[in-house]
């Protein structure tokens, strides 16, 4: 099984964005940071999962226990629909790519426990040198 944390973070609501992924699968972690260029959170998180989706596709994952603290992004997986518009092009890919899986489960968890907090921070330090567009 894969055990998959992610999280978006942004400098501001848009401002300077980055996605973090943490995947271990049994003693194997691997760790990822993506700058997204300019995004709110909302889509920082949504691209965080999306981008863990992409990598278990090329694993060939089966099962797939996917962790978030953001509440937005569990619930809309959950009820496979949100309310904005801007987001249902990016959850409609997540919906896709998840049923790639066999096996697919997403849990809420608190920031504390987000393996991937600290790589999205990177991320969006990474994309320092950019320009705004």
């Amino acid at each position: 099984m894969f055990e998959v944390y992610t999280d978006g973070a942004s400098t501001g609501s848009p401002g300077w964005a980055g996605a973090g992924v943490f995947i271990k699968d049994g003693a194997i972690v691997d760790r990822y940071s993506f700058p997204l260029g300019v995004r709110d959170t909302h889509e920082a998180e949504f691209l965080a999962v999306i981008k863990a989706l992409e990598l278990l596709k090329e694993r060939q994952a089966a099962t797939v226990s996917l962790r978030s603290d953001s509440q937005t992004v569990v619930q809309a997986i959950e009820k496979e629909y949100i309310h904005k518009e801007l987001y249902k092009p990016l959850l409609q890919e997540i919906l896709s790519l998840s049923k790639e899986f066999p096996l697919f489960f997403v849990k809420w968890i608190p920031s504390k426990e987000n393996r991937a907090d600290g790589l999205a921070r990177k991320a969006v330090q990474q994309n320092k040198g950019a320009k705004k567009r």
